[in-house]
C-alpha cells in the first residue's frame, strides 16, 4: 500500500502554484504567508467576473448568486473546522482582526477591575496586544504564563497561574516560534471547570492538521486564509453561540443591523452583526476553494509530508557548525517551523545571505518580541516549510546556510 507521502507527485502539485513555476526562489517563509494554488486564483477570479454584486444588499439574480457563494463558503469553513453552526462562523480580514475583535467585544462584557487575564509568553503579537488593550480599558490584570526552554506548556504551568480572578486564557495551538502543538483541548478542560474563556490562536495549525473546535471545546478560534492558500484580506472567527448572542458588535455600519430609528437599534442576527460593511465575498470564494484543494490532497497526506520535510531539514541543520535551532530537539514537534540562530551572526545578515542564493527565509522577532526577550536572543531567523516544499529546496537551503559564518568571514 502506498504511504501517503508517496499518494501524490509533488512536481504535479507545484505545476498548480504559479508562483512556483515563476521564480528560482527556494520559498521557505511559509508561516508568514502561502503560495495560492491556480484553483484559488480561477475561483476567485470566477466570481468577479460571473457574480460580483454586493451581497445581501440586492434583490436581483447577481447579487443573490454574490450572496450564495459568500454563505456557501461560511458552510464550507463550518464544515472544515467541525464547529457547531454556520452562525458561528464570522469572517474578518485575518486572525489579527478576529482576535482584536473578541478582545474588545468580549472584553467589555467580561472584565471588571482586578480580574486576570493569562496569556502566553509565545503568543503573536496579535494574541498579546489585544488582551493588554482590553485589560488597560477594564482595570484589569494581565498574568504572563511561562513556557520552558523548548517551547513547553504543561498542565501544571497552566495551573500554577490559574487564580479565582482569572477570565480568559489566550494561548496559541501552534507556536509561530517553536512550531510546538500545544495540548489546547486538556487545556479548554482545565479552563472550563474554573468558568474561564479560552481563546485559541489557530493561524499557524488550522493550515497543516485536522482541527475539529468540538472535540477541542475552545471557545473561540482564529485564523487567516493567506496563511493556507487563500487570497489576502479574509480571516475567519470561530466563536461558540452562547458567547456572541451576548457580545456587543465590534464595528458598525451596514449589513449589521436589523433596523434603525433615531433612538434604537436593533442588531442583525448571527453572524451578520459582527460582518458590517460591504464583505469580502471573493475572499471567501477563494477560502472555501482552498479548503476543497487541501481536502483533496488530504490532512493525512499534508501532515505526514510536511513531518518528513521537518525532519530532512531539522537533521541537516544540526550537522552545520555555529547552527542552533530553537525549541525541541525532536523534529516532529516543529510542526514545519524551524527557527535558529548562527553563532556571531545576525539573523538579518543571515537572511541577505541566504536571499544572494535564491532563498526566501524570515529574520526579526517574528511578532513575537516578549517570547525573544525570556529566549535571551534580540531576533532569530526562521525557515517554515509547506507541503509543496521540495527536498531538493531544503538541501539547497541547508548548503547556503553552512556557507553563511565563512561569507561572515569566520573561515569555518
Amino acid at each position: 500500500m502506498a504511504t501517503a507521502t508517496e499518494k501524490w507527485n509533488i512536481e504535479d502539485i507545484r505545476r498548480d502554484f504559479p508562483l512556483l513555476q515563476n521564480t528560482d526562489y527556494a520559498y521557505l517563509d511559509n508561516a508568514a504567508t502561502s503560495q495560492k494554488p491556480v484553483q484559488v486564483l480561477d475561483a476567485v477570479r470566477d466570481f468577479y467576473e460571473k457574480r460580483n454584486a454586493n451581497p445581501f444588499r440586492g434583490l436581483y439574480p447577481l447579487s443573490e448568486e454574490a450572496t450564495e457563494a459568500y454563505e456557501d463558503a461560511r458552510k464550507t469553513v463550518k464544515d472544515f473546522i467541525h464547529a457547531a453552526s454556520t452562525e458561528e462562523i464570522i469572517f474578518t480580514r485575518n486572525a489579527s482582526e478576529s482576535l482584536n475583535l473578541v478582545a474588545y467585544s468580549l472584553g467589555s462584557i467580561l472584565f471588571q477591575p482586578g480580574d486576570e487575564i493569562v496569556v502566553s509568553i509565545a503568543e503573536h503579537h496579535s494574541n498579546m496586544l489585544p488582551w493588554r488593550q482590553a485589560a488597560e480599558r477594564a482595570g484589569a490584570k494581565i498574568v504572563y504564563l511561562e513556557c520552558a526552554d523548548d517551547g513547553t506548556f504543561t498542565e501544571e504551568m497552566l495551573c500554577s497561574v490559574l487564580t479565582e480572578r482569572t477570565r480568559l486564557v489566550a494561548i496559541t495551538q501552534v507556536s509561530n516560534v517553536f512550531g510546538r502543538e500545544n495540548d489546547i483541548r486538556r487545556f479548554a478542560e482545565v479552563c472550563h471547570e474554573r468558568g474561564i474563556v479560552i481563546v485559541a490562536d489557530g493561524a499557524q495549525s488550522v493550515p497543516h492538521m485536522t482541527v475539529d473546535v468540538q472535540a477541542l471545546d475552545v471557545d473561540f478560534l482564529a485564523f487567516s486564509g493567506h496563511k493556507m492558500l487563500a487570497p489576502d484580506g479574509i480571516g475567519v472567527l470561530y466563536a461558540k453561540k452562547k458567547w456572541l448572542k451576548k457580545m456587543p458588535p465590534f464595528l458598525s455600519g451596514g449589513e449589521m443591523i436589523e433596523s434603525v430609528t433615531r433612538d434604537k437599534v436593533i442588531y442583525a442576527e448571527l453572524p451578520h452583526k459582527f460582518e458590517a460593511g460591504t464583505v469580502n465575498a471573493g475572499g471567501a470564494v477563494g477560502l472555501a476553494e482552498a479548503i476543497r484543494y487541501m481536502q483533496h490532497l488530504g490532512f493525512d497526506w499534508i501532515e505526514e509530508r510536511e513531518q518528513a520535510l521537518t525532519a530532512f531539514a531539522y537533521e541537516r541543520m544540526k550537522e552545520i557548525p555555529g547552527v542552533h535551532i530553537i525549541g525541541s530537539e525532536n523534529p516532529a514537534e516543529h510542526h514545519g517551523i524551524l527557527t535558529f540562530t548562527v553563532d556571531g551572526v545576525h539573523p538579518h545578515d543571515i537572511s541577505e545571505i541566504l536571499s544572494a542564493s535564491k532563498i526566501a527565509v524570515r529574520a526579526g522577532h517574528h511578532c513575537a518580541q516578549p517570547l525573544m526577550q525570556q529566549l535571551k536572543v534580540g531576533s532569530t531567523t526562521r525557515a517554515s516549510l509547506m507541503f509543496y516544499n521540495t527536498e531538493e529546496e531544503i538541501l539547497r537551503f541547508t548548503e547556503a546556510l553552512g556557507q553563511v559564518r565563512r561569507v561572515m568571514g569566520y573561515g569555518e
